[in-house]
């Protein structure tokens, strides 16, 4: 069985396929770190935020909502000033109100995982590709959960971005079935 083949012969993608791509996630703040992260890849591929995800990380405060939504001016100069990170204004201050808007979820009720994963009814969605081709960009989940996170006042989180967060976090299963990952992730459902 063959790998899916988006990853490449890359060691980190590799890496990231086999270990963290479609690994059901509920811990809420690690769905806002990829959220904000695949909100950066808008544009660019994967790869390319793979490789400054540390640099984000040490950027953005551990990816710490409460630290990021105390953001100002004066730390979006700093953001737009670091080479180690996709330097875009418009995506730093979507980040900056992206965790204004997650904590205004997680104060209102259960929780920004829960808000996510009502979306696939609180259990991964297990599709069954057998080619990188029938893999939609979106799905009418997504664009659910788009308008949802719009309406909450997210940015750089349309229907496509949505969903290479669903995919990344477990919430659907798009490894195709030849992929020794598939089984393995739908056996963590």
């Amino acid at each position: 069985m063959d790998r899916c083949p988006w990853c490449g012969a890359d060691p980190l993608y590799v890496a990231y396929h086999d270990t963290e791509w479609g690994v059901p996630e509920r811990d809420s703040r690690v769905l806002w770190e990829k959220l904000v992260l695949d909100g950066f890849q808008a544009g660019l591929s994967w790869i390319t935020i793979l490789r400054k995800r540390r640099a984000f990380r040490a950027a953005f405060d551990g990816f710490d909502p409460e630290r990021v939504a105390r953001y100002g001016p004066a730390d979006v100069e700093r953001l737009l000033a670091d080479p180690g990170i996709v330097r875009h204004r418009g995506k730093i201050e979507a980040a900056i109100g992206n965790a204004r808007a997650f904590l205004a979820i997680e104060e209102r009720g259960a929780g920004f995982a829960a808000f996510l994963w009502r979306h696939v009814g609180g259990a991964p969605v297990q599709n069954a590709w057998t080619s990188p081709s029938e893999i939609p960009a979106e799905t009418p989940a997504s664009r659910a959960l788009s308008q949802d996170l719009h309406r909450a006042g997210f940015r750089f989180c349309g229907p496509t971005i949505v969903y290479a967060v669903m995919q990344a976090t477990g919430m659907v299963n798009d490894h195709l079935v030849t992929c020794p990952r598939h089984a393995a992730v739908a056996a963590l459902a």
